[in-house]
């Protein structure tokens, strides 16, 4: 007699809508996710030359000293100060400025000030610049510097040009 061994079948699972589904939850997801957007500031820097810079002699006049403190506090020219205060202090700086190619804002921050505190001031010093720019549109083109044309921005720009000088102290390694 002879014995038939069945071959046994290893059940399997219905893995059709698996695909279906996951792609559904990873839209789920990706909907309801809130993304963090990134601070920073926006800067083009000069072109990189391989000359030797040049030196500037500017009259401590044309030198507007901006300090941020370890306890992140703002000093404009060694007075305590606010940021709301930075940007009417910056636009009569370099309107009052007599050589407007020479001025110069001095930005000096504490390593241990925090980033947003540092931030807020660049974000006071680029809009100063941008409402003086926001002026002096309005004065020549009789129309707002967003409106302009890259030509007549370049020129405004010319006219105000955004000249800071950063560095660093306190603990110093």
């Amino acid at each position: 007699m002879k014995l038939y061994r069945r071959k046994r079948e290893v059940p399997s699972l219905n893995t059709t809508a698996t695909a279906d589904i996951s792609f559904m939850l990873l839209i789920l997801f990706l909907v309801t996710t809130s993304m963090d957007a990134d601070k920073g500031l926006q800067r083009q820097l000069p072109p990189m030359d391989n000359r030797e810079e040049a030196t500037v002699d500017v009259s401590k006049e044309n030198i507007l000293q901006l300090e941020l403190t370890a306890d992140n506090q703002l000093l404009i020219d060694e007075k305590a100060s606010t940021t709301k205060q930075l940007r009417q202090r910056v636009i009569d700086f370099v309107e009052k400025s007599r050589d407007r190619e020479h001025h110069i804002i001095s930005l000096k921050a504490n390593r241990e000030a925090k980033y947003d505190a540092y931030f807020n001031i660049q974000n006071e010093i680029v809009a100063a610049y941008h409402t003086l720019r926001n002026r002096a549109a309005q004065h020549y083109y009789h129309r707002s510097y967003d409106e302009c044309s890259k030509e007549q921005r370049e020129r405004l720009r010319q006219l105000y040009p955004q000249r800071i000088a950063e560095g660093y102290g306190g603990n110093d390694k």
